[in-house]
């Protein structure tokens, strides 16, 4: 059965890039909606904006949509992934300004107040997609592949020159909550020199060392350290599942990223989508609902931090 909340949760926060203060509320939505985006501060013309991959502009640093007529949502990686991990189908997304708030730069407060709201269960089917051949990009500066696999489940490599991420890899089957317990509460992260770049051009205005953990050769800047000693690559994982979010249902396959980013994981979705025989949709049965991200999340398991 497709979910939606029980009720409607509020977050409230700055943007990560624009400095912006901003209201989201997502909303429950009825069966077969979807996940959709709704500029409240726009009163004239088309406001309406889908969480799908044919409506994200390719940029670098995060995830923005954009629909027909120019109104756009950008960092949108995390409560994708937080309504991804929880399993949730349906929602309307209200939001004041042009960027989701960064809270505290990683999906577990998006996590914790859907699940204290609750999931409703609605009267229409489970729908997946089903990878049956793999289909990969490659920009010469890292890839990134899908292929067949039993479960949903992901491999991500990173490499950094700075001794405070290195080299980090990791891989895990993403069924069955695997998200919440070990993903969610993994933040964003940049190097001190990358950040004081990126605020020379008018970027990262709401960056700080509370929501993003920042770095600098062997040393962690932002105060209480890491989370996790490999919190780097959880977090690369956790906007990975962001991004797949916007297939517009589960996929069931096996995501690897090499160095890959929003922009790279936009063109596998694209991939995968535009290659002939490369995918199904299918109804899952029970057993197919089970192995889901979202399926028998709880609560309790969400780590403390949120």
């Amino acid at each position: 059965m497709q979910t939606t909340l029980k009720a409607p949760v509020t977050f409230e926060g700055h943007g990560l890039h624009s400095g912006r203060p901003a209201r989201m509320t997502v909303r429950p939505a009825v069966a077969e909606h979807g996940i959709w985006f709704k500029r409240v501060d726009i009163a004239i013309g088309d406001n309406l904006i889908p969480a799908l991959w044919n409506a994200a502009e390719r940029t670098p640093l995060c995830t923005r949509i954009v629909n027909a007529a120019g109104v756009s949502v950008s960092t949108i990686e995390h409560v994708m992934a937080a309504l991804a991990g929880t399993g949730v189908h349906n929602a309307l997304i209200e939001i004041d300004g042009p960027e989701v708030p960064i809270l505290d730069g990683s999906a577990a407060p998006f996590v914790k107040g859907i699940l204290e709201r609750g999931l409703r269960m609605l009267n229409a089917p489970v729908r997946a997609i089903e990878v049956l051949k793999p289909v990969s990009v490659d920009t010469g500066s890292g890839w990134a592949r899908l292929e067949p696999a039993r479960l949903p489940s992901m491999s991500f490599s990173i490499d950094f020159d700075d001794a405070a991420i290195g080299v980090q890899s990791k891989r895990m089957t993403l069924a069955n909550g695997a998200f919440v317990r070990e993903l969610c509460d993994s933040r964003t992260f940049c190097r001190q020199r990358d950040v004081e770049a990126m605020q020379a051009q008018g970027l990262a205005l709401g960056g700080t060392y509370e929501n993003a953990v920042v770095v600098e050769g062997d040393r962690v800047l932002s105060p209480g350290g890491l989370r996790h000693a490999d919190e780097a690559v959880r977090h690369k994982m956790l906007d990975a599942l962001g991004d797949l979010a916007l297939a517009g249902a589960p996929v069931l396959g096996h995501y690897t990223g090499m160095r890959a980013g929003h922009s790279m994981t936009n063109m596998l979705l694209e991939a995968l989508f535009t290659t002939d025989g490369a995918f199904r949709m299918i109804t899952c049965d029970s057993s197919r609902r089970a192995a889901l991200p979202g399926a028998g999340v709880v609560l309790d398991e969400v780590p403390a931090v949120a």
